[in-house]
């Protein structure tokens, strides 16, 4: 016997992004119900780094989801560009008024799950067999079967996909209706915990001719850090001296930098890729977050295009829910900001990483590039303002 559930927005994931959709909705008035095949306690023991925008934090604070950012995040004035051994700052603060946040996205999903506990959101993780239907009818639904092994039906006005990089969701988009634009990287990011205390007070992007490294922090006490290396990598093969071996000579200059070391507590390949899918929006499916794009992580926009995303979708089912013809507005909307990141990201990636094959004119012409970013007032200020957020956009 299939239980069957009626609702105004149906959304499959229970991350970040299906979290803050549900939760914008329900401060309109407007019921949902949120799918995810994960348990909550898998989704929390999921390392992801995180850095928010102004307007992110804004978004989870102003919306009473929780401002646990305000007192625990860290905010960063700047960010380090060291190259040819030495560290050149862009001031944030004074270039462009804003800041940005360390704050990683698992505190970000325990703060939406709580805020979604209490207000008594309709939320159901460790489901499996999930499955999309009807998407272009007046009733769309959601087929799976519950934690407790019973089968579920959602039946509702609105279906969002919220359901991460590897979407099912988004193959809904007839094939020949969908456009996929992708660009592949030929490197990845080693990633490391290491107990340790901070290196710098701001994270620093390293370029370097050995590869990029990026000098990132999580706590006082344990510190995130990656350097730039083949996508097949063995993280097996890297001792604990070898890796700090690798970054110490990454960041070397003249000016002495040395990293505080410390064990080693975890260590990953992290590849990645620019992605974009479009349409975001068929029938009465619509696409957010990881679902629609991802952007390699050297921009930090990833969860940040996902808030961004559903403010605008939340805002737009609103106004669909009052009977308006609006569901064409949110693609559009949404992929205008998305391009624009998409652009920022490449942009960091290709400025600072090694590109294999590279020779003596590719190094010293990304070194002019740096050079001119951090000499020219206009320059710092694109970066700052690409780094923080474009606000209300």
């Amino acid at each position: 016997m299939t239980e069957l559930t009626r609702t105004q927005v149906g959304i499959v994931g229970g991350g970040p992004a299906g979290l803050m959709l549900s939760h914008l909705l329900a401060l309109a008035g407007i019921d949902s119900v949120v799918v995810d095949r994960r348990t909550r306690l898998e989704i929390e023991n999921t390392v992801r780094a995180g850095i928010l925008e102004e307007d992110s934090v804004r978004l989870l604070v102003e919306t009473g989801v929780s401002d646990r950012v305000r007192r625990e995040g860290i905010a960063h004035d700047g960010i380090v560009l060291r190259y040819g051994g030495e560290s050149h700052r862009i001031d944030f603060k004074g270039l462009v008024g804003a800041a940005s946040w360390l704050y990683p996205q698992t505190d970000v999903f325990i703060d939406l799950a709580d805020a979604r506990d209490r207000d008594g959101g309709d939320v159901r993780f460790g489901v499996g067999d999930t499955r999309v239907v009807d998407v272009t009818s007046d009733l769309p639904g959601i087929l799976f079967t519950a934690a407790d092994g019973s089968a579920q039906e959602v039946r509702c006005d609105y279906l969002v996909g919220a359901d991460g990089s590897h979407s099912m969701c988004r193959m809904e988009v007839p094939a020949e209706l969908r456009k996929h634009y992708v660009r592949e990287y030929p490197f990845a990011w080693f990633g490391i915990l290491t107990e340790a205390p901070k290196s710098a007070p701001e994270l620093i992007y390293t370029h370097s001719a050995r590869g990029f490294a990026l000098i990132s922090q999580r706590t006082d006490t344990l510190q995130r850090m990656y350097f730039q290396c083949d996508p097949d990598e063995d993280t097996d093969a890297w001792s604990d001296d070898r890796i700090w071996s690798e970054l110490q000579a990454r960041v070397a200059g003249p000016d002495g930098l040395s990293l505080n070391e410390g064990p080693i507590t975890s260590k990953t390949v992290l590849r990645f890729r620019s992605f974009v899918a479009e349409p975001m929006r068929y029938g009465r499916l619509l696409l957010a977050g990881d679902a629609a794009h991802t952007v390699p992580p050297t921009g930090a926009k990833g969860l940040n295009l996902a808030l961004a995303d559903v403010r605008v979708l939340a805002e737009v089912l609103e106004r669909a829910l009052a009977g308006k013809d609006v569901l064409g507005e949110y693609g559009p909307r949404a992929l205008t900001r998305v391009w624009k990141a998409q652009h920022f990201s490449y942009w960091m990636t290709s400025m600072l990483h090694t590109i294999p094959g590279a020779n003596d004119f590719d190094l010293r012409r990304q070194l002019g590039e740096l050079t001119t970013i951090t000499t020219s007032i206009a320059g710092s200020t694109l970066l700052a303002e690409s780094y923080t957020g474009w606000p209300k956009s």
